[in-house]
């Protein structure tokens, strides 16, 4: 039973790789439900990665009548969704899908990513393959939809809420070529073939995009009144998740790959490490990927046989080891350098000493990353958060702490649609 005067709730929804979720949370930001959908897996045809976009409207109608069982409806007060960063896809004016997304690790534009290689300043998140941006000239070219406009995965959601299409979050869209300095789409984008008219008009995340459209909340039993929130990306997200919100404050990402980014005062672009940087309010996310990190450990051990080696580690002394943990040559950050040979010898025949000095050596590629970013100009992390599926290993935790001297903080919170929930939440300082 829900008790006669409910407190209000604001609800994120993230839209990841193999699953949505849904989080609701109150004025306080404590958890009052959650529930969670399987998506399909996607269409994979060599380099291409497609999925139906409907599939991504069916998992958000599902995830929140299942997150509606566990709160009252009608205390709900705002949504906000985010989606993989990267993943797009054409719409018509009404916003209607033209076909199926590219995914965020759909790699078969090289010939758009050449051309924006030789147009886009270096300091753009548009190179690559994995941009929205060559996504977006990848299919004008092949489906000859000209007469479109893009929107990325969380753009597309958020206006199926409103029944308002055209609208993005400056994280959203940085990898379509938003100039987050200049806080505006660059002139270099028409010399792609690429016009305003394609592109969204640009908010900050947490701004009201406008109410939920009155027929879906019929359809939920919500509010009238309720407000949909611009959101941001999957991984900016998870930040905001953390609690990190310091100047200094550094975040580390120990998912398959290992990814570092710290909190600044000013963007820092270093495209020769892949160092780009995005607004964080006021402030600015630098950062930078390894291609070391937890798909190397895998490769050698199970989840369950990493924990129970671990409970023989002495995370205090060193293994003597001075591995490069690599599971190929070639590394992006902080060593750039695409024939960087990986160093695992020699291998020990004890299981816990080799685990240790694997764990030791993605630990001294996370602190030389904190140092190459204070090299570049960031500031070197007063305290580091921890987020993926490594960040649960403690013995880690207390070796990387050894290696970076920096204390390792628990954040508050791990999942990313916790933190779009608070992106909801910023209604609270529209009242």
């Amino acid at each position: 039973m829900f008790s006669v005067v409910d407190p209000n709730y604001y609800i994120g929804i993230d839209l990841g790789t193999s699953g949505c979720r849904a989080v609701a949370i109150d004025q306080r930001g404590t958890v009052a439900g959650e529930a969670r959908v399987d998506l399909p897996e996607p269409l994979r045809r060599g380099a291409a990665v497609e999925q139906d976009p409907m599939c991504w409207w069916q998992a958000v109608d599902e995830v929140v009548h299942a997150l509606l069982k566990t709160i009252s409806s009608e205390a709900v007060r705002a949504i906000a969704v985010d989606g993989t960063s990267g993943t797009v896809l054409l719409t018509d004016p009404e916003g209607r899908p033209c076909g199926a997304a590219l995914m965020y690790n759909d790699n078969r534009a090289v010939e758009e990513a050449n051309r924006i290689a030789h147009t886009a300043p270096a300091e753009s998140a548009a190179h690559g393959t994995g941009s929205g941006l060559a996504k977006l000239l990848w299919l004008v070219a092949h489906t000859g939809e000209k007469a479109t406009r893009v929107a990325t995965q969380g753009d597309w959601i958020a206006a199926r809420l409103t029944g308002t299409p055209g609208v993005s979050d400056e994280n959203n869209v940085l990898k379509l070529g938003w100039d987050p300095v200049r806080d505006r789409w660059p002139k270099w984008l028409q010399a792609l073939g690429i016009s305003e008219q394609q592109l969204p008009e640009v908010v900050a995340p947490g701004a009201p995009l406008g109410r939920l459209k009155g027929s879906l909340a019929t359809h939920w039993h919500l509010p009238e009144a309720t407000w949909v929130m611009a959101g941001t990306t999957d991984s900016t997200a998870a930040i905001f998740a953390t609690g990190a919100k310091r100047l200094g404050d550094g975040i580390s990402s120990l998912g398959s790959t290992l990814v570092t980014k710290v909190i600044a005062d000013r963007p820092i672009f270093a495209p020769e490490y892949g160092v780009y940087s995005q607004p964080l309010g006021d402030q600015w996310l630098v950062g930078g990927g390894s291609n070391s990190g937890g798909a190397v450990l895998k490769h050698f051990f199970t989840p369950s046989r990493m924990a129970e080696l671990s409970e023989r580690i002495d995370p205090e002394h060193t293994s003597g080891l001075d591995y490069y943990p690599l599971l190929q040559p070639g590394e992006r950050f902080p060593v750039n350098d695409p024939d960087f040979a990986p160093r695992l010898a020699p291998r020990p025949a004890n299981d816990a000493l080799f685990l240790q000095g694997l764990l030791e050596g993605i630990a001294a590629i996370e602190a030389a990353a904190y140092q190459k970013l204070q090299q570049l100009g960031a500031p070197y992390p007063e305290r580091i958060f921890s987020v993926g599926g490594g960040a649960s290993n403690p013995v880690w935790e207390k070796i990387r702490g050894r290696l970076t001297g920096v204390p390792m903080v628990k954040p508050i919170h791990s999942e990313a649609a916790y933190g779009t929930a608070l992106l909801a939440r910023r209604l609270l300082a529209q009242a």
